[in-house]
């Protein structure tokens, strides 16, 4: 099967370098008309200029592909919603969005500024539902459109000194969890894609042999796969150095505490049963999960009685 983007419109913000310019770059090689989205700021979000963006869309011109640049920023909800209504009257949709904007100030909790902390956040997480709201009327009035998050093995996994980049990208796993579900009766589909890629955020952490292996082009078939037509939905791929896999939130059976023994020592006691992944549940949703505990306790006490 072949995967094509003909006809289709698509916006990626922070395109302007690494995994953005992979995507975007790709999208248009496949057929889509792009625009490409970046704030041109420093590694930290400091600065900005249409200059990188700008070289993209000449990037994707000179290849015949049609584009153009916005240099809005993410964390400005009116940015983004020029930014939308700049792709409308330059292609008359929008049918893909996919969020890649990012900074990164890394510090340990202890030596972090809050205003650190909020600025990451703001990038990463209220970022990507300021440009998403601006494009989500556009998708449900045309009964259709594909959303993808970029969140990180930072947020699902942790890794050390990069607490609000991690909060940052946990929360868009949840965001793409109810968005799913909110999208679904309008053909949107809403996705995430943890890359391990080495970009100007990362670069300089890495030695060269690992970087050879970590191209962000190397993400980008992850990527593009979950903003296709035929995409999957709330659904997380691992991509990075020719692997790809899927990230599941799973939880274990339990173990049911009868009325009496709801202590925390009877916690303490059962943990390691609790705890056991042998039978792990991955829940459709919140209340699938609040649908069978109620259950297990009502079982326990027709059982009871």
């Amino acid at each position: 099967m072949s995967i094509s983007f003909e006809g289709r419109v698509a916006i990626v913000t922070g395109a302007g370098g690494g995994l953005g310019r992979a995507h975007a770059l790709e999208l248009a090689r496949r057929g889509a008309k792009v625009v490409v989205n970046d704030f041109g700021g420093a590694r930290d979000g400091t600065g900005g200029s249409t200059a990188a963006a700008q070289a993209v869309v000449d990037e994707i011109r000179s290849g015949g592909g049609e584009a153009i640049a916005d240099g809005g920023n993410v964390t400005s909800a009116s940015d983004m919603e020029a930014m939308a209504a700049a792709a409308l009257q330059a292609f008359g949709r929008i049918d893909i969005l996919i969020n890649n904007a990012g900074i990164l100030r890394d510090r340990t909790f202890a030596k972090m500024d809050m205003a650190d902390f909020a600025a990451v956040v703001a990038v990463h997480l209220l970022g990507s539902a300021n440009a998403t709201k601006a494009v989500w009327e556009t998708m449900r009035a045309q009964k259709y459109g594909r959303v993808l998050m970029t969140s990180s093995t930072s947020g699902v996994y942790g890794n050390f000194g990069q607490s609000n980049y991690g909060a940052a990208k946990a929360g868009l796993i949840g965001l793409m969890n109810v968005l799913h579900f909110e999208g679904e009766k309008y053909g949107i589909r809403v996705n995430a894609v943890l890359p391990t890629a080495a970009t100007r955020m990362t670069g300089d952490m890495l030695d060269e042999q690992t970087l050879a292996h970590l191209a962000p082009e190397n993400v980008t078939p992850a990527a593009l796969y979950l903003v296709s037509e035929e995409a999957p939905s709330r659904t997380a791929l691992l991509a990075g150095a020719g692997t790809v896999s899927r990230m599941a939130i799973v939880e274990t059976e339990g173990v049911f505490l009868p009325q009496g023994q709801r202590t925390p020592e009877a916690v303490a006691a059962a943990f390691a049963d609790l705890a056991r992944l042998d039978n792990a549940i991955e829940t459709e949703a919140g209340l699938a999960h609040v649908e069978r505990i109620i259950a297990r306790a009502k079982a326990a006490a027709i059982a009871a009685a």
